[in-house]
């Protein structure tokens, strides 16, 4: 199967300091992927240059057979949401498509009937149907999450990508989150990449972990299989991880 992400030799530098040191790595479609390591080792550094916002210091990425510009091919669900929170949650869900809705929508916030619909059917599709006018920042943690998806999912992407998206959710709305996340990639074929630091979830619900330490990959294969060694090989410790160790 083509991959639907090939990264090569991928390499980030700040000066003297590799935040990315030769990563290779592929995403198959419909693949749930959780990026696992200590804060620090390259984790979001690797998600940015996938989505476009950092520019590699030399390698290749190519996203659906492409490079250039990802920006507008990739959705993005932020650890605090980057929600609007005076305006509207359909609102907010429909500034998702404005890249494709042309400059008028841009300026004036004004989207064809079919694209509110396909907004709609979003937060139907998410049990916020009858939250479509409540201004985002009377929701729950949980529910604004699930309106970060939505958005994601009006830029009609090729990737999903999740940074430490549940960080702020206690396990349940944590668990919900990456449930969606895991069925959407499953439902729909658009492979998802997700960071997380609590390595119990991320052996719950990732198709494969990928881990890094340093800069680099140590770690790339089934959830099942990140395990003691894994772990120690990534964190350097087991102390706050045993428990994930023995499941």
């Amino acid at each position: 199967m083509t991959p639907a992400v090939s990264v090569r030799d991928l390499r980030v530098s700040f000066g003297d300091v590799h935040a990315l040191a030769g990563i290779d790595l592929d995403v198959a479609p419909g693949e749930f992927v959780c990026l696992v390591g200590p804060s620090g080792s390259g984790k979001s550094t690797l998600l940015r240059c996938l989505n476009g916002l950092q520019t590699p210091t030399s390698g290749r990425i190519s996203v659906a057979g492409a490079g250039g510009d990802l920006r507008g091919r990739v959705g993005f669900v932020f650890q605090n949401h980057n929600l609007v929170g005076r305006a509207t949650v359909l609102t907010n869900v429909l500034t998702g498509a404005l890249a494709r809705t042309g400059t008028v929508a841009s300026l004036l916030r004004i989207f064809p009937r079919r694209t509110r619909s396909e907004a709609l059917a979003l937060l139907e599709r998410f049990g916020l149907a009858d939250k479509a006018t409540a201004r985002a920042r009377t929701l729950s943690g949980g529910q604004q999450q699930r309106v970060a998806i939505a958005r994601a999912l009006m830029q009609h992407p090729v990737l999903v990508l999740a940074d430490e998206p549940v960080a702020s959710l206690d396990p349940r709305l944590a668990a919900g989150v990456l449930g969606e996340l895991r069925a959407l990639a499953a439902g729909e074929g658009i492979p998802v990449v997700c960071s997380i630091h609590v390595v119990a979830l991320a052996r719950r619900f990732a198709d494969r972990i990928v881990a890094v330490a340093g800069g680099r990959i140590v770690y790339d294969g089934p959830a099942a299989g990140f395990t003691g060694e894994e772990v120690v090989r990534t964190y350097g410790y087991a102390d706050e991880y045993g428990p994930v160790a023995a499941a």
